[in-house]
């Protein structure tokens, strides 16, 4: 029997089938959910000041960061969902830890300031550079700002950790150290974005 004419018109154009629902929930965005998801209960121990519970969710979220990112990579199961919910994921854990902690008194106001207008800055300058150029511009993390995430979640822990209470010295030296080397990526994201934007958009620099 023939085939119905749509269907020899859908092998010849060579159109193919939407992606199914297991690709897009496969194992590392199902981790990533799961950190998504475990928000509400590490800022819920938060603003109970039950710290140490908030220090096991906080790390167990850590772990599931790393372990979905590995996952990814030896199953080469990278998606366009997962590429966008991740970062998303961690930022918004580690942004609302900073605002809770910095509320409660336990984290200096200048240091969520130049956390936040670092974030802040970054977000609105990559979508202005989308939308001057028409092209998405690539995001990749620098070192400088890679060390700065770790000094921001190690200020996190320390506070969850009651580290200040036994080192303060130490901790205050974290916090400055936090507040360097946030600031010097922010300035080293900025750089890189007019330079690929000056590579894209001469006009704008002449």
């Amino acid at each position: 029997m023939a085939a119905p004419s749509h269907t020899r018109v859908y092998a010849h154009r060579g159109a193919q089938p939407a992606p199914s629902y297991g690709n897009l929930l496969n194992l590392p965005n199902f981790l990533t959910l799961c950190r998504l998801g475990s928000i509400p209960i590490f800022l819920t121990f938060l603003t109970r000041q039950r710290y140490t519970a908030a220090l096991y969710v906080f790390i167990a979220a850590a772990v599931t960061d790393g372990l979905d990112g590995t996952v990814a990579r030896w199953f080469d199961s990278r998606t366009e969902l997962g590429a966008f919910l991740d970062p998303f994921a961690d930022k918004l854990m580690l942004v609302s830890a900073f605002v809770v902690l910095t509320i409660g008194g336990q984290l200096p106001g200048y240091l969520l300031s130049v956390v936040l207008i670092r974030d802040i800055v970054i977000v609105v300058g990559y979508l202005m550079i989308s939308f001057f150029t028409g092209e998405r511009v690539p995001v990749r993390p620098s070192l400088i700002g890679k060390l700065s995430t770790v000094l921001q979640l190690g200020c996190v822990i320390a506070v969850l950790a009651r580290a200040g209470n036994y080192w303060p010295e130490d901790f205050n030296a974290l916090l400055i150290a936090t507040v360097a080397v946030t600031g010097a990526s922010f300035v080293h994201y900025m750089y890189r974005g007019l330079v690929w934007l000056r590579s894209r958009e001469p006009e704008m620099f002449a």
